[in-house]
């Protein structure tokens, strides 16, 4: 025969969500039941239920109409930083190319100068060996 802490046994577990839409569904539970049951003919029971459906509309229209609201403001916020960072990104391409043309323009004198300044120096040594070779008497030839 079998001990009986040797019977099988299931546990079963239950995630239970947030708990928000069960206490909203049993709060409209409740009030549905103290509406049914309240000392109020059928008629009156049901203007009133009209008349709370409507207000909760309006409620629910109003809060829609404020998350819209938000949700705007958020959205333009959000643009204008985009287009602020936009704006800036250009501004700091355009500075990198005015940067960069610069820098090619000064390196285009620096190059220019410095072939006029190798050019130079050839003519100074060819006229400095004839000048030598004039007066040694070795004739060297010009290019």
């Amino acid at each position: 025969m079998r001990d009986r802490d040797d019977v099988p046994y299931i546990v079963i577990e239950r995630d239970s969500g947030g708990g928000v839409g069960s206490f909203i569904l049993g709060a409209l539970l409740g009030a549905g039941v103290a509406l049914l049951f309240a000392p109020k003919t059928g008629k009156e029971t049901q203007e009133e239920l009209k008349a709370r459906a409507q207000q909760l509309r309006e409620v629910a229209e109003e809060r829609m109409r404020d998350a819209s609201r938000q949700l705007e403001e958020r959205l333009d916020h959000a643009r204008e930083g985009v287009q602020e960072r936009v704006t800036r990104l250009k501004d700091a391409v355009d500075s990198g190319r005015q940067a960069a043309v610069e820098a090619r323009s000064d390196l285009e004198d620096k190059l220019e100068r410095s072939k006029a300044a190798y050019r130079a120096g050839i003519e100074a040594a060819k006229a400095a060996a004839a000048a030598e070779a004039g007066g040694d008497g070795d004739a060297l030839e010009s290019d």
